[in-house]
């Protein structure tokens, strides 16, 4: 199991840090729309980790943004590539995907930064197979058809794990499936593995899956708070706010595994016995963006390159506010 790590002595220090407070804290502002509670902060959301349980306990995020003239809105989304495609359009503030699809929506001209991050979960994503296959080797995946969703985490998995294995991208075939297509595919017998992330991957393991490689070893499977780069630079304190909730709803859930799985199965129609196993795997515990993180993303997004997955190279630095100071480093 991977070790969680605890944010009851982390939450101030980590999200409030030693920053001086924005005027939006300090100063009563004028009677303007944002101040009267009607500027929008629409947050985006899987089934899955931090914002889903901050939606699912409401646990008063919405007053205290309202105190900062923000409207608390949430936008649900199935993967990652689809929060930052709508972050693109404008229509999400700040979400929380893996580490893989800001690569891509970086090449792509999402305008959006990093703002925090969640410890690495390696375990969380695996690469698996039908329980009575004959796959039982990286290696012989070799001419198999793999189902995966394109541009997310497990994306850069099937990579490394294919590179573990001496093997090339074009020595397997890759489907680009959602992952409730991808589980239809993978359960009819149309592809001979699938690669996929918690909490389908916790479902699909009690239904008979076999996981033929997790992450541990090749990937870290970070997962990011990330913004609107707009919305970060000109709404400092609301971003900060949005994370100090997120600290709070991390800490809860490291130390009430069972009753996050069974809020999650409530909200979410997923089986509670996969939540549980995805809440055992999920390392929680906010932490700052650090130069190491953005040359492990950098890292990515060179493999990417070098592959010709994504179109042209990027530099992930250009994707964090060096002086926002949204979670200390200290």
């Amino acid at each position: 199991m991977i070790r969680r790590v605890s944010c009851i002595s982390l939450v101030c220090a980590l999200v409030f840090g030693c920053s001086k407070p924005a005027p939006m804290e300090t100063e009563k502002a004028p009677a303007t729309a944002e101040n009267r509670g009607t500027l929008p902060l629409r947050i985006g959301f899987q089934k899955a980790g931090s914002p889903f349980l901050l939606k699912s306990k409401d646990a008063g995020l919405s007053q205290a943004l309202s105190t900062h003239g923000a409207r608390l809105e949430w936008v649900e989304f199935q993967t990652g590539p689809a929060l930052l495609e709508a972050m693109r359009a404008g229509a999400v503030d700040i979400g929380y995907v893996g580490e893989t699809p800001p690569v891509f929506a970086q090449s792509g001209g999402v305008p959006f930064v990093y703002i925090a991050t969640d410890p690495p979960s390696p375990r969380s994503e695996a690469i698996i197979v039908p329980k009575d296959s004959p796959i039982r080797e990286l290696r012989q995946l070799r001419g198999k058809k793999i189902a995966l969703n394109r541009g997310s985490n497990v994306h850069y998995l099937v990579l490394r794990a294919l590179e573990h294995a001496g093997l090339a991208l074009s020595d397997v075939q890759l489907t680009f499936l959602a992952p409730a297509d991808a589980r239809t595919a993978f359960d009819s017998g149309r592809v001979d593995a699938w690669v996929i992330w918690d909490p389908f991957l916790a479902a699909a393991e009690i239904a008979g899956a076999r996981i033929l490689k997790d992450g541990e070893g090749l990937v870290d499977n970070h997962q990011f708070y990330v913004a609107r780069k707009d919305f970060a630079a000109q709404h400092a304190a609301l971003v900060r706010v949005v994370l100090a909730a997120f600290a709070d709803s991390s800490d809860w859930a490291v130390h009430n595994p069972e009753e996050a799985a069974r809020l999650t199965a409530a909200s979410s129609g997923i089986e509670y016995d996969a939540l549980l196993a995805t809440e055992k795997r999920h390392a929680y515990g906010l932490r700052p963006i650090t130069e190491e993180i953005l040359s492990k993303q950098q890292a990515i997004a060179d493999a990417f390159v070098k592959l010709q997955v994504i179109p042209n190279a990027i530099q992930t630095r250009d994707a964090y506010l060096t002086d926002a100071g949204f979670v200390s480093k200290q």
